[in-house]
């Protein structure tokens, strides 16, 4: 009894689907905008955070020495880095390599070149670059070469002359902040479109509902019962729902086949249709369960509001 009861709602879910064609295409063409503005926010973190990664990982911190640092003031150094937990790996840069370096990168400056090979000595420093096991340890590596520098500064010495974790910091912090406006503004923007959604397919159910009054009334005087009434409609609204994420799903592949080499491109390091094929499970159940609760919840309050009628 209970399935044959299971089936006859679901009968007329389907029949009142297809008899309302031109409503049926409204919603679903509503909620397929409101599921595309949903999984285009997902595309968009999966690019920013994988452009923030990209950025974590180039960062690291140069240590420069002053020009009279010896060699063992480097190697010194080196050493009691090295023995820090934060620290993955240094790589030390001499003087004359620091200087081959500087030629190499401005080969196509005559002027530049010219005006060094008029010094009398080099004037480069070596240095050392140092990276973190984590991005979040830098902080605690900088603090303590801070401290070196103070306490050779107490001491009447310098051998660090500058650290430039500063600027790279800075970078990060800023791009950390854009991600997370951005989030909070896809965030608004889904709400705004599911509130839409919700709406349209709500009015989409209530025409339903007063098309069909007549029916409705007959039912309640026979005795049906208000699930066995709302059954029809809230399928109905879980037919919207899958149909539209099918449709969005699909939508989906040709624009990221046609943008994933354009983001790859841009310097994010993510190809946004491989991350498209990589990722389809999640999004397939992100974006059907998404349409199937707007359309299951819009379709019950509508129901639940103009029941008696």
């Amino acid at each position: 009894m209970f399935w044959t009861k299971i089936k006859r709602v679901v009968r007329a879910g389907f029949v009142s689907f297809w008899r309302n064609g031109y409503v049926s295409l409204a919603s679903v063409l509503v909620m397929t905008v409101t599921l595309s503005v949903i999984a285009s926010v997902m595309f968009i973190g999966a690019l920013l955070g994988s452009t923030l990664e990209g950025i974590k990982d180039k960062v690291d911190i140069n240590v420069y020495f002053v020009k009279s640092a010896t060699e063992d003031d480097v190697r010194e150094l080196q050493r009691t880095l090295q023995t820090l937990p934060q620290v993955a790996l240094i790589g030390y840069t001499s003087r004359e390599d620091a200087l081959k370096q500087f030629r190499e990168r401005h080969v196509s400056d005559s002027l530049t070149l010219s005006a060094l090979d008029e010094l009398s000595e080099n004037p480069l420093g070596a240095n050392l670059n140092v990276r973190a096991k984590d991005p979040s340890q830098y902080e605690q590596i900088v603090n303590y070469l801070q401290t070196r520098i103070d306490s050779d500064a107490a001491n009447n010495v310098k051998v660090i002359d500058r650290i430039n974790y500063t600027q790279n910091k800075q970078a990060i912090d800023a791009l950390s902040r854009i991600i997370d406006a951005s989030r909070r503004l896809g965030a608004i923007v889904i709400g705004f479109f599911v509130l839409v959604s919700v709406l349209i397919t709500f009015n989409t159910i209530r025409l339903a509902i007063y098309i069909f009054r007549e029916e409705i009334a007959v039912m309640r005087l026979v005795g049906a019962s208000e699930a066995f009434i709302r059954g029809p409609f809230v399928t109905v609204g879980l037919m919207y729902g899958f149909v539209s994420a099918l449709v969005t799903l699909i939508l989906l592949y040709p624009f990221t086949y046609w943008i994933g080499p354009l983001t790859l491109k841009m310097g994010t390091g993510l190809n946004l249709f491989e991350y498209y094929g990589g990722n389809f499970g999640q999004l397939f159940l992100i974006v059907t369960g998404a349409g199937l609760f707007l359309g299951a919840v819009s379709s019950y309050l509508a129901v639940k509001k103009y029941l008696k009628v």
